[in-house]
Protein backbone atom coordinates (compact mmCIF):
# COMPACT_ATOMS: atom_id res chain seq x y z
CA UNK A 1 0.00 0.00 0.00
CA UNK A 2 0.78 3.56 -1.23
CA UNK A 3 -1.78 5.50 -1.20
CA UNK A 4 -4.74 5.92 1.94
CA UNK A 5 -8.11 7.39 1.51
CA UNK A 6 -9.08 8.77 4.92
CA UNK A 7 -12.81 9.55 5.62
CA UNK A 8 -13.57 11.87 8.19
CA UNK A 9 -10.00 12.76 8.38
CA UNK A 10 -10.18 16.79 9.53
CA UNK A 11 -12.01 15.13 12.57
CA UNK A 12 -10.75 14.44 16.02
CA UNK A 13 -9.97 10.64 15.81
CA UNK A 14 -9.32 10.82 11.88
CA UNK A 15 -7.21 13.96 12.34
CA UNK A 16 -4.65 12.25 14.83
CA UNK A 17 -4.51 9.47 12.29
CA UNK A 18 -3.29 11.63 9.36
CA UNK A 19 -0.53 13.06 11.41
CA UNK A 20 0.54 10.09 12.82
CA UNK A 21 0.43 8.08 9.47
CA UNK A 22 2.58 10.57 7.64
CA UNK A 23 4.85 10.95 10.81
CA UNK A 24 5.41 7.08 10.76
CA UNK A 25 4.89 5.79 6.93
CA UNK A 26 6.26 7.34 3.92
CA UNK A 27 2.13 6.53 2.71
CA UNK A 28 0.81 9.26 0.64
CA UNK A 29 -2.87 10.25 2.08
CA UNK A 30 -6.14 11.90 0.98
CA UNK A 31 -8.65 12.90 3.32
CA UNK A 32 -11.88 12.70 2.48
CA UNK A 33 -14.32 15.46 4.54
CA UNK A 34 -17.40 17.08 4.60
CA UNK A 35 -16.44 19.86 7.00
CA UNK A 36 -19.57 19.08 9.75
CA UNK A 37 -19.37 21.40 12.58
CA UNK A 38 -16.59 18.16 14.24
CA UNK A 39 -14.61 18.68 11.53
CA UNK A 40 -11.59 21.17 11.33
CA UNK A 41 -9.38 22.32 8.50
CA UNK A 42 -7.36 23.75 11.00
CA UNK A 43 -6.38 20.15 12.18
CA UNK A 44 -4.58 19.76 9.27
CA UNK A 45 -2.40 22.52 8.62
CA UNK A 46 1.47 22.08 7.68
CA UNK A 47 1.34 18.45 6.55
CA UNK A 48 3.54 17.80 3.68
CA UNK A 49 2.23 18.80 0.03
CA UNK A 50 3.91 16.38 -1.49
CA UNK A 51 2.16 13.53 0.49
CA UNK A 52 -0.84 14.94 1.29
CA UNK A 53 -4.56 16.08 -0.42
CA UNK A 54 -7.56 17.42 1.04
CA UNK A 55 -10.83 16.69 -0.47
CA UNK A 56 -14.18 18.30 1.04
CA UNK A 57 -17.13 16.21 -0.11
CA UNK A 58 -19.88 13.81 1.75
CA UNK A 59 -18.79 10.18 1.79
CA UNK A 60 -22.91 9.19 1.18
CA UNK A 61 -22.75 10.65 -2.28
CA UNK A 62 -21.16 7.80 -4.72
CA UNK A 63 -19.96 10.68 -7.68
CA UNK A 64 -17.43 11.88 -4.68
CA UNK A 65 -16.55 8.33 -3.11
CA UNK A 66 -16.37 5.91 -6.22
CA UNK A 67 -13.70 8.40 -7.88
CA UNK A 68 -11.22 8.70 -4.40
CA UNK A 69 -11.21 4.91 -3.71
CA UNK A 70 -10.12 4.24 -7.23
CA UNK A 71 -6.92 6.23 -6.76
CA UNK A 72 -6.41 4.60 -3.49
CA UNK A 73 -4.78 1.49 -2.52
CA UNK A 74 -6.46 1.63 1.10
CA UNK A 75 -9.50 3.43 2.81
CA UNK A 76 -9.67 3.81 6.24
CA UNK A 77 -13.28 5.14 7.50
CA UNK A 78 -13.34 7.19 10.55
CA UNK A 79 -16.19 9.32 9.03
CA UNK A 80 -18.71 9.82 12.23
CA UNK A 81 -22.06 11.39 13.52
CA UNK A 82 -20.26 10.51 17.12
CA UNK A 83 -22.05 12.71 19.10
CA UNK A 84 -24.54 10.61 21.84
CA UNK A 85 -26.24 13.85 22.80
CA UNK A 86 -26.63 15.24 19.73
CA UNK A 87 -28.07 11.39 18.61
CA UNK A 88 -30.79 11.98 20.98
CA UNK A 89 -32.09 15.04 19.83
CA UNK A 90 -31.81 14.39 15.97
CA UNK A 91 -30.71 11.03 15.11
CA UNK A 92 -31.14 11.50 11.32
CA UNK A 93 -27.92 12.79 10.60
CA UNK A 94 -26.37 9.74 12.46
CA UNK A 95 -28.33 7.54 10.08
CA UNK A 96 -27.23 9.24 7.20
CA UNK A 97 -24.10 8.89 7.80
CA UNK A 98 -22.98 6.28 9.81
CA UNK A 99 -25.71 4.04 7.62
CA UNK A 100 -25.39 4.94 4.06
CA UNK A 101 -22.35 6.93 4.34
CA UNK A 102 -20.44 3.54 5.33
CA UNK A 103 -22.71 1.51 2.29
CA UNK A 104 -21.31 3.81 -0.37
CA UNK A 105 -18.20 3.70 1.29
CA UNK A 106 -17.92 -0.25 0.96
CA UNK A 107 -19.96 -0.85 -2.30
CA UNK A 108 -17.03 1.43 -3.97
CA UNK A 109 -14.18 -0.69 -2.66
CA UNK A 110 -16.19 -4.23 -3.23
CA UNK A 111 -16.78 -2.82 -6.92
CA UNK A 112 -12.68 -1.81 -7.04
CA UNK A 113 -11.12 -4.43 -4.85
CA UNK A 114 -9.94 -2.00 -2.30
CA UNK A 115 -8.64 -2.94 1.46
CA UNK A 116 -10.92 -1.57 3.55
CA UNK A 117 -11.11 -0.63 7.35
CA UNK A 118 -13.80 0.47 9.45
CA UNK A 119 -13.22 2.47 12.45
CA UNK A 120 -16.49 1.54 15.35
CA UNK A 121 -16.47 2.01 19.16
CA UNK A 122 -17.05 0.23 22.04
CA UNK A 123 -20.59 1.37 22.64
CA UNK A 124 -21.98 -0.79 19.94
CA UNK A 125 -21.55 -3.49 22.72
CA UNK A 126 -24.04 -1.63 25.35
CA UNK A 127 -22.66 -0.71 28.85
CA UNK A 128 -21.20 -2.86 31.96
CA UNK A 129 -22.55 -2.77 35.60
CA UNK A 130 -19.37 -0.61 37.88
CA UNK A 131 -18.93 -3.41 40.00
CA UNK A 132 -18.45 -5.82 37.05
CA UNK A 133 -15.42 -7.73 36.39
CA UNK A 134 -15.43 -8.41 32.85
CA UNK A 135 -14.44 -6.34 29.74
CA UNK A 136 -15.67 -6.22 25.88
CA UNK A 137 -13.99 -8.79 23.93
CA UNK A 138 -14.75 -9.48 19.95
CA UNK A 139 -17.49 -11.88 21.11
CA UNK A 140 -19.76 -9.83 23.38
CA UNK A 141 -23.08 -9.58 21.81
CA UNK A 142 -24.10 -5.71 20.62
CA UNK A 143 -26.21 -3.97 22.40
CA UNK A 144 -26.43 -0.40 21.85
CA UNK A 145 -28.39 2.07 23.63
CA UNK A 146 -28.71 5.32 21.36
CA UNK A 147 -29.04 6.46 17.79
CA UNK A 148 -25.49 7.02 17.61
CA UNK A 149 -24.08 3.44 19.13
CA UNK A 150 -27.29 1.99 17.27
CA UNK A 151 -26.38 3.57 13.96
CA UNK A 152 -22.56 2.26 14.67
CA UNK A 153 -23.63 -1.45 15.23
CA UNK A 154 -25.61 -1.31 12.11
CA UNK A 155 -22.41 0.36 9.69
CA UNK A 156 -20.21 -2.86 11.26
CA UNK A 157 -22.80 -5.25 10.29
CA UNK A 158 -23.02 -4.23 6.87
CA UNK A 159 -19.43 -4.76 7.01
CA UNK A 160 -19.07 -8.21 7.78
CA UNK A 161 -22.24 -8.07 5.90
CA UNK A 162 -20.31 -7.39 2.70
CA UNK A 163 -16.75 -9.28 3.39
CA UNK A 164 -19.04 -12.81 3.78
CA UNK A 165 -21.52 -11.88 1.18
CA UNK A 166 -18.76 -9.99 -1.73
CA UNK A 167 -15.58 -10.88 -0.32
CA UNK A 168 -15.06 -7.18 0.82
CA UNK A 169 -11.08 -7.06 1.96
CA UNK A 170 -12.32 -5.79 5.40
CA UNK A 171 -11.43 -5.32 8.80
CA UNK A 172 -12.98 -3.69 11.77
CA UNK A 173 -11.78 -2.08 15.42
CA UNK A 174 -13.73 -1.34 18.25
CA UNK A 175 -12.20 1.69 20.32
CA UNK A 176 -12.64 2.60 23.44
CA UNK A 177 -12.71 6.70 24.43
CA UNK A 178 -10.41 8.59 22.73
CA UNK A 179 -8.60 12.00 24.44
CA UNK A 180 -5.46 14.11 22.86
CA UNK A 181 -5.20 17.10 20.74
CA UNK A 182 -7.74 18.36 18.57
CA UNK A 183 -11.30 16.87 19.92
CA UNK A 184 -13.99 19.45 19.94
CA UNK A 185 -14.94 21.13 22.82
CA UNK A 186 -17.75 19.52 23.09
CA UNK A 187 -16.23 16.35 24.41
CA UNK A 188 -16.25 15.64 27.90
CA UNK A 189 -12.38 16.16 28.48
CA UNK A 190 -11.38 19.27 26.33
CA UNK A 191 -14.87 20.64 27.46
CA UNK A 192 -13.73 20.77 31.08
CA UNK A 193 -10.29 21.80 30.48
CA UNK A 194 -11.12 25.05 28.30
CA UNK A 195 -13.53 25.69 30.93
CA UNK A 196 -11.00 26.12 33.81
CA UNK A 197 -8.64 27.79 31.01
CA UNK A 198 -11.84 29.99 30.35
CA UNK A 199 -12.29 30.27 34.32
CA UNK A 200 -15.76 28.20 34.32
CA UNK A 201 -16.59 25.30 36.91
CA UNK A 202 -16.47 22.18 34.79
CA UNK A 203 -19.90 20.44 34.89
CA UNK A 204 -20.34 16.59 36.07
CA UNK A 205 -22.88 14.21 34.63
CA UNK A 206 -24.84 13.12 37.49
CA UNK A 207 -22.81 11.64 40.61
CA UNK A 208 -19.83 10.98 37.97
CA UNK A 209 -20.01 7.28 38.71
CA UNK A 210 -19.98 6.56 34.76
CA UNK A 211 -16.56 4.37 33.88
CA UNK A 212 -14.77 5.35 30.25
CA UNK A 213 -11.93 3.30 29.52
CA UNK A 214 -9.36 6.08 28.04
CA UNK A 215 -7.20 5.89 25.39
CA UNK A 216 -4.76 8.20 23.68
CA UNK A 217 -5.62 9.23 20.03
CA UNK A 218 -1.76 8.45 18.78
CA UNK A 219 -2.35 4.56 20.36
CA UNK A 220 -5.46 4.43 18.89
CA UNK A 221 -3.62 5.73 15.39
CA UNK A 222 -0.65 3.77 15.92
CA UNK A 223 -3.20 0.23 16.34
CA UNK A 224 -5.33 1.43 13.48
CA UNK A 225 -1.87 1.34 11.53
CA UNK A 226 -1.03 -2.21 13.09
CA UNK A 227 -4.50 -3.46 11.95
CA UNK A 228 -4.32 -2.24 8.52
CA UNK A 229 -0.93 -3.85 7.78
CA UNK A 230 -0.71 -6.73 9.48
CA UNK A 231 -4.80 -7.98 10.24
CA UNK A 232 -6.45 -10.66 9.07
CA UNK A 233 -9.15 -9.93 6.61
CA UNK A 234 -12.47 -10.24 7.93
CA UNK A 235 -11.51 -10.15 11.89
CA UNK A 236 -12.25 -7.33 14.21
CA UNK A 237 -10.05 -6.19 17.29
CA UNK A 238 -10.63 -4.09 19.81
CA UNK A 239 -8.22 -1.57 20.44
CA UNK A 240 -7.83 -0.25 24.60
CA UNK A 241 -5.17 0.78 26.99
CA UNK A 242 -5.74 -0.61 30.42
CA UNK A 243 -7.59 3.32 31.19
CA UNK A 244 -10.58 3.00 32.96
CA UNK A 245 -11.57 5.60 34.81
CA UNK A 246 -14.86 7.30 36.16
CA UNK A 247 -15.88 10.88 35.35
CA UNK A 248 -15.50 12.14 38.99
CA UNK A 249 -11.96 11.26 38.94
CA UNK A 250 -11.03 12.34 35.32
CA UNK A 251 -13.06 15.77 36.25
CA UNK A 252 -10.66 16.02 39.54
CA UNK A 253 -7.27 14.75 37.60
CA UNK A 254 -7.61 18.03 35.55
CA UNK A 255 -8.66 20.48 37.95
CA UNK A 256 -5.12 19.23 40.17
CA UNK A 257 -2.91 19.32 36.98
CA UNK A 258 -4.39 22.85 36.19
CA UNK A 259 -3.91 24.28 39.54
CA UNK A 260 -7.34 23.88 41.03
CA UNK A 261 -9.01 22.70 43.75
CA UNK A 262 -10.02 19.26 43.24
CA UNK A 263 -14.07 19.29 44.35
CA UNK A 264 -14.08 22.86 42.27
CA UNK A 265 -16.93 21.83 39.54
CA UNK A 266 -21.13 21.75 39.78
CA UNK A 267 -22.84 18.69 39.00
CA UNK A 268 -25.86 18.71 36.19
CA UNK A 269 -28.61 16.37 35.31
CA UNK A 270 -27.18 13.33 34.11
CA UNK A 271 -27.91 12.73 30.31
CA UNK A 272 -30.83 10.49 29.00
CA UNK A 273 -29.90 6.54 28.81
CA UNK A 274 -26.15 7.40 30.22
CA UNK A 275 -24.11 4.16 29.66
CA UNK A 276 -22.67 3.08 33.03
CA UNK A 277 -19.28 1.75 31.98
CA UNK A 278 -17.00 0.64 29.08
CA UNK A 279 -14.28 -1.47 29.08
CA UNK A 280 -11.95 -2.98 26.68
CA UNK A 281 -9.85 -6.10 26.53
CA UNK A 282 -7.48 -5.77 23.93
CA UNK A 283 -5.86 -9.38 24.16
CA UNK A 284 -6.59 -10.00 20.28
CA UNK A 285 -4.59 -7.04 19.19
CA UNK A 286 -1.98 -7.28 21.43
CA UNK A 287 -0.84 -11.20 20.96
CA UNK A 288 -1.85 -11.35 17.50
CA UNK A 289 -0.76 -8.26 16.05
CA UNK A 290 2.06 -7.20 18.64
CA UNK A 291 0.44 -3.82 19.43
CA UNK A 292 0.92 -2.16 22.72
CA UNK A 293 0.39 1.22 23.77
CA UNK A 294 2.45 4.28 24.11
CA UNK A 295 0.28 6.17 26.64
CA UNK A 296 -0.36 3.15 29.29
CA UNK A 297 -0.07 6.20 32.22
CA UNK A 298 -3.32 8.28 31.91
CA UNK A 299 -2.33 11.03 33.84
CA UNK A 300 0.63 11.05 31.36
CA UNK A 301 -1.57 11.46 28.56
CA UNK A 302 -4.02 13.97 30.49
CA UNK A 303 -1.11 16.20 31.39
CA UNK A 304 0.46 16.32 27.47
CA UNK A 305 -3.51 17.01 26.65
CA UNK A 306 -3.69 19.92 28.76
CA UNK A 307 -0.94 21.13 27.67
CA UNK A 308 -1.75 20.95 24.33
CA UNK A 309 -5.27 22.54 24.74
CA UNK A 310 -3.33 25.68 26.63
CA UNK A 311 -0.85 26.36 23.74
CA UNK A 312 -3.79 25.89 21.14
CA UNK A 313 -6.40 28.16 21.87
CA UNK A 314 -6.23 30.04 18.70
CA UNK A 315 -7.69 26.27 17.39
CA UNK A 316 -10.75 25.78 19.80
CA UNK A 317 -11.22 29.08 20.54
CA UNK A 318 -13.42 30.00 17.80
CA UNK A 319 -15.96 26.68 18.47
CA UNK A 320 -16.37 27.34 22.58
CA UNK A 321 -19.09 30.12 22.54
CA UNK A 322 -21.55 27.91 20.53
CA UNK A 323 -21.12 25.00 22.49
CA UNK A 324 -21.49 26.21 25.51
CA UNK A 325 -24.42 28.16 24.79
CA UNK A 326 -25.50 25.37 22.76
CA UNK A 327 -25.11 23.19 26.60
CA UNK A 328 -26.88 25.99 28.38
CA UNK A 329 -29.80 24.97 26.13
CA UNK A 330 -29.86 21.69 27.57
CA UNK A 331 -29.21 22.48 31.30
CA UNK A 332 -25.40 21.01 31.25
Amino acid sequence: MQRLLVTGGAGFIGSNFVHYALDNTDYHVTVLDKLTYAGNRASLEGLPADRFAFVQGDIADPATVEPLVAEADAVVHYAAESHNDNSLHDPRPFLDTNIIGTYTLIEAARKQGKRFHHISTDEVYGDLELDDPERFTEQTPYNPSSPYSSTKAGSDLLVRAWVRSFGLQATISNCSNNYGPYQHVEKFIPRQITNVIDGVRPKLYGKGENVRDWIHANDHSSAVLTILEKGAIGETYLIGADGEKNNKDVVELILTEMGQAADAYDHVVDRAGHDLRYAIDSTKLRTELGWKPEYSDFEAGLAATIQWYRENEAWWRPQKAATEAKYKELGQ
